[in-house]
């Protein structure tokens, strides 16, 4: 088959990788609704996973989801209300406010690690354990190292 394939068009690809995303964050977040967590949206594991566990700073967070200080400070206040998040003294410099897990935050964030395990399982279980393989094989050979990137929503966005 060659890329012009009529079959394969090339913007199918993007496509497709979309959809086996937006599939496994949306089965996490039906199974989070499941386990006391009803309120956390996609952006919001972005946010938890880079306050991660020791704190950061609105400007921080703002630049680690590529998005600016503002939009990143309306997600912490949404988080705050929720109860995944707190703001704190920073002990290193009084004039700023670490934004750091709560205890709720944490166990969002623990239940969804196990949950993606779960959902890697159902692939695997659905197109074999050497496909799954095989794929995040592939796809780490066609992204850069880097690839754990949060800024995905102001990618998005931007």
């Amino acid at each position: 088959m060659t890329t012009d394939d009529p079959e394969r068009p090339g913007f199918l690809l993007p496509l497709l990788l979309l959809a086996g995303f937006r599939t496994l964050i949306d089965d996490l977040h039906a199974e989070l609704a499941q386990q006391g967590h009803p309120d956390l949206r996609p952006i919001h594991g972005f946010a938890l996973q880079a306050v991660g566990p020791n704190g950061t700073t609105a400007s921080q967070l703002g630049q680690q989801l590529g998005v600016s200080k503002q939009a990143a400070g309306k997600t912490v206040d949404r988080l705050v209300a929720l109860g995944y998040l707190e703001r704190a003294d920073d002990s290193r410099d009084a004039r700023r406010k670490l934004i750091r897990l709560t205890p709720h935050g944490v166990d969002g964030l623990r239940r969804s690690a196990i949950i993606l395990n779960e959902l890697r399982q159902r692939w695997a279980d659905n197109l074999g354990a050497e496909r799954v393989a095989a794929l995040e094989n592939d796809l780490r050979a066609v992204t850069p190292n880097n690839w754990l990137r949060l800024d995905g929503p102001g990618w998005f966005a931007g």
